[in-house]
């Protein structure tokens, strides 16, 4: 949970962990204050939705404007939930943009609690689900993550977990734990395994276990232990003190 002794400056962005994103704005962050009703939204939120950073004034009435006809109740719904339980604004669903492309995307957040730990607010990422990524990127995202083939079992098993609690596909929930380990610039394979040694901490099935969820995925980095450095093994071929044996005749 993100906490807060008060908003960010008006028609200001929320910066906090806010993604570097390749061209096309894959992921976005945003903030949405309760009592004011205003929202914040990074330069790639801005540009999922086809304008310009600081073009408009992101709105409620504005944001559901853009909403898939077939989810706008359901968005609405969820953030009319936000104000009055104090939820943060988790959803997955599709919107139109400026140009008249339809994204899908799955909204991940948390709730922002003031010094009383009280909800004011939640604050999360907008993730692109649409399309592929390009070889390139995949390329240079690939390279950032070495050990992924030696690490295949946890990351499998963490898939089917997002792919069941998101009800996702399998490439997307690669694309989703991926991005995690890049935003946080943690190894996937360490945040793998410990999110899978966290789900026994999990509730029973129930309609808080989504919200329950997006927190631990929010999270997760801040609790891999810290390994040491593991010291290079001494060479048990020659007795200490000795040097190379000479070669016999």
């Amino acid at each position: 949970m993100v906490s807060t002794s008060g908003e960010s400056p008006a028609g200001t962005p929320a910066r906090e962990s806010e993604p570097a994103v390749a061209a096309g704005a894959r992921t976005g962050s945003f903030r949405f204050w309760f009592a004011t009703r205003r929202w914040d939204w990074s330069p790639e939120v801005y540009r999922m939705h086809g304008y310009t950073p600081g073009e408009v004034e992101p709105t409620t009435d504005l944001l559901l404007a853009h909403k898939h006809p077939d989810d706008r109740a359901q968005v609405a719904e969820i953030i009319a939930r936000s104000i009055t339980e104090g939820e943060p604004f988790s959803s997955r669903h599709r919107f139109i943009d400026t140009r008249g492309v339809e994204h899908q995307v799955m909204v991940v957040a948390d709730r922002i609690l003031d010094d009383d730990g009280r909800p004011v607010g939640t604050s999360g990422f907008y993730i692109e689900l649409s399309g592929v990524i390009e070889a390139a990127e995949q390329h240079a995202l690939d390279a950032r993550l070495p050990g992924i083939v030696d690490a295949r079992a946890a990351v499998e098993q963490t898939k089917g977990v997002l792919m069941r609690v998101y009800g996702i596909d399998a490439e997307q929930a690669f694309a989703l734990l991926r991005w995690r380990s890049q935003e946080t610039n943690t190894n996937l394979r360490d945040l793998a395994q410990q999110l899978l040694a966290e789900l026994g901490e999990m509730p029973a099935a129930d309609s808080t276990v989504r919200t329950s969820f997006d927190h631990l995925l929010l999270t997760v980095h801040e609790r891999i232990p810290t390994t040491p450095a593991i010291a290079r093994a001494p060479d048990m071929s020659t007795p200490p003190g000795e040097g190379t044996p000479p070669h016999s005749s």
